[in-house]
């Protein structure tokens, strides 16, 4: 039985989810098709928003650090790439099968479940094992003790109701395809799982043309596929989704201290980009991945629980000493300073552009009730950073009449080559506040006939709904000075 906060907290999950469709900020892929589970676009208001997230982590990385170099690497890569990574063998979730329902689940996902709901029961301890113990059978594949802890712990499928399990049993998550014209003569590859791999091949490329020095980094941000079997959260998990990740090259026996380093930078930028704090936490791993000695999540408070947005990993030298393993080709560094050479190590930061994107979404949505007495209203609005808002200042001419458009329609073309802005003259003002306030624009610029009078005009804070008359020669500076990413890169 769903508690009351439980409750509040899923319809407000339903709200945002239905918020980002009618107001252009992900639809449902294929929509007229009846759409593609777990498959989704960004509209014309999401697509902005995200990209703004993609800038904000870009600029941090390559801008703020002159160590930090990018690349776009190539979706398609050879296909020996991922079984020197790890991926071929090793990229698996364990499923499992309810009889009844005939849904299928991921069985660790299952348990961390029931170890939540201890924990919400204030059972702390019970959680606490019962998610070591789930690690420790995971790390020595022992799918049989995984199926043995799930009907020991009397865990049922959600829709059935029964626990009547199949076994336990790895799922590969990687899309396959074919490259070649010809389908007997064609080779399979991959779509690649996550971005990483696209930099490792790369290193030496980059550290020679580039010159760079250790310590020294390579960021990407671009599109990874996963095969995900269970896909749900709305953009949370999906099967195509966008990685923003940066690999910190060291010398053996540093990584750790630049480890700690980055754990520190990550979240200090989702705290700038307007994440709380109090809605943040570190989430250390019980079980490494193969390639780690040591790895932590950042996780943000959903609507649905804690949940990661992005990890940091010490990730040893496993990648590129297997790249050179598996291609024959030497991916060394020599150090001059130390007068030898050596395959570096490795901290990886990586952080999804989706999960990120809802994050921000959800932390925006804002239900309040504003006035007094019978002057009492709901008023919704998205509490958006400005420099990460889709549009920063719509240009909205009282009237439609008396030269009022045209004196805005001058201030919006004097505006649209230094800020994303939009001109708006349809409805009544008031109406044209609500839908800015909907979408998050942080400024509205009414134009009215005192304009034509004085050349002022008068900025609507978005946040406050207070307003203040301003000369049109100052507009471009304040509306730039307060929606730039420097207010979120000084913070970083």
């Amino acid at each position: 039985m769903e508690d009351k906060t439980t409750i509040i907290e899923n319809d407000i999950f339903k709200n945002v989810v239905s918020h980002a469709k009618e107001y252009g900020f992900v639809f449902p892929s294929s929509e007229i098709y009846d759409g593609l589970q777990a498959v989704y676009d960004y509209g014309q208001n999401g697509v902005e928003l995200k990209n703004n997230i993609k800038q904000a982590w870009w600029k941090a990385m390559t801008q703020l650090h002159e160590n930090i170099v990018g690349i776009d690497a190539a979706i398609f890569m050879h296909p020996t790439t991922w079984k020197a990574s790890g991926h071929v063998d090793g990229f698996n979730d364990p499923m499992i099968d309810n009889k009844d329902s005939k849904k299928r689940y991921r069985a660790d996902v299952l348990v961390e479940e029931k170890a939540a709901e201890y924990a919400a029961k204030g059972e702390q301890t019970k959680a606490d094992d019962l998610v070591k113990k789930l690690a420790r059978l995971l790390e020595s594949n022992d799918l049989k003790g995984v199926y043995d802890l799930i009907v020991e712990e009397k865990i049922t499928c959600p829709v059935s109701g029964t626990c009547n399990w199949t076994e336990v049993r790895q799922f590969n998550l990687m899309f396959s395809t074919q490259l070649g014209s010809v389908a007997d003569d064609a080779s399979t590859i991959y779509l690649r799982p996550e971005t990483a791999q696209g930099i490792f091949v790369n290193f030496l490329n980059v550290q020679k043309t580039g010159r760079m020095k250790i310590p020294f980094g390579i960021a990407q941000i671009g599109k990874a596929f996963r095969n995900e079997i269970v896909a749900r959260q709305f953009t949370f998990r999906m099967r195509e989704f966008e990685q923003m990740e940066m690999q910190f090259f060291v010398r053996p026996g540093d990584e750790m201290k630049y480890y700690e380093e980055w754990k520190t930078l990550r979240l200090k930028w989702h705290k700038a980009i307007g994440l709380p704090a109090e809605k943040l936490k570190y989430h250390k791993h019980e079980k490494l991945a193969h390639y780690a000695n040591a790895a932590v999540d950042i996780e943000y408070e959903f609507p649905f629980g804690y949940k990661e947005i992005e990890g940091i990993h010490s990730r040893t030298d496993f990648d590129l000493g297997n790249h050179e393993k598996y291609s024959k080709k030497k991916l060394q560094y020599f150090d001059n300073e130390l007068n030898k050479n050596y395959v570096p190590y490795v901290v990886e930061t990586s952080a999804g552009a989706d999960r990120v994107f809802l994050a921000i979404l959800c932390n925006a949505y804002t239900e309040e009730t504003v006035g007094d007495g019978e002057q009492q209203k709901q008023r919704t609005y998205l509490k958006l950073h400005p420099a990460l808002a889709p549009i920063k200042a719509a240009i909205l001419p009282i009237v439609k009449k008396d030269g009022l458009p045209e004196k805005a329609r001058k201030i919006y073309d004097d505006l649209k080559y230094d800020l994303r802005i939009t001109y708006e003259d349809k409805d009544t003002i008031g109406k044209r506040y609500t839908r800015h306030d909907l979408i998050g624009t942080p400024f509205c610029v009414a134009i009215d006939h005192q304009t034509l009078e004085d050349d002022t005009v008068t900025i609507r804070h978005r946040d406050t709904m207070q307003q203040e008359r301003v000369k049109i020669e100052e507009l471009r500076l304040k509306i730039r000075k307060q929606t730039s990413f420097k207010s979120i890169l000084e913070l970083c």
